[in-house]
């Protein structure tokens, strides 16, 4: 096996695991994935003129994207409050 497919099955392995979504390296590559989709939707409405229906698609990612984002935060929230929770509980 090559370096390459070594590291992909690394990636997927580690997506896959329990608590993953929080990995900086899952978050970057999410990030490049809607950045390069967004980039795709503006090419398309250059090439097609200004398409109302590229545009439509252009806002839904963009709130696709931003929900993730603060689904993601939320999420770092509500575990840095349950390890706080746990650590009270400890000294209790």
């Amino acid at each position: 096996m090559s370096d390459s497919q070594d590291a992909s099955e690394g990636i997927f392995d580690n997506i896959l695991k329990p608590g993953s979504s929080l990995n900086p390296t899952f978050l970057a590559i999410l990030d490049a994935v809607f950045l390069l989709l967004f980039l795709v939707f503006v090419a398309l409405a250059f090439v097609t003129s200004g398409n109302f229906h590229i545009f439509a698609l252009m806002t839904i990612e963009l709130g696709l994207w931003a929900s993730v984002k603060w689904f993601v935060e939320e999420f770092k929230k509500s575990r840095t409050e349950e390890v706080g929770d746990n650590d009270q509980r400890k000294e209790e």
